[in-house]
């Protein structure tokens, strides 16, 4: 995944430690609750990441974005249950 040109009225930035890729990021507007993958609570994904495939034919996935890692759902496995990856980030920028 890569930086999207088309964000929608982003909010911030980051840059993903393992690649180096950026990615800005907005609100969701449609609120993602997807169960956690080992026990506990559910995770909550308000925040739209801007990526450069198209995924949900809008180039956007939903993601958690904290100061220092993003959760964000990168599948759906055999169940539908959502596959989320954790990513560390860097120069996390809130605009």
């Amino acid at each position: 995944m890569a930086y999207w040109t088309h964000t929608v009225n982003p909010i911030g930035s980051f840059v993903e430690k393992d690649c180096g890729n950026i990615f800005e990021y907005s609100l969701n507007d449609e609120i993602v609750l997807a169960p956690p993958a080992h026990g506990g609570r559910n995770i909550e994904f308000p925040h739209k990441v801007w990526v450069g495939g198209i995924v949900n034919d809008q180039g956007w996935r939903a993601a958690k974005v904290g100061k220092t890692v993003v959760h964000i759902i990168v599948n759906e496995d055999d169940r539908g249950f959502a596959v989320v990856e954790k990513w560390n980030i860097k120069k996390h920028r809130v605009y």
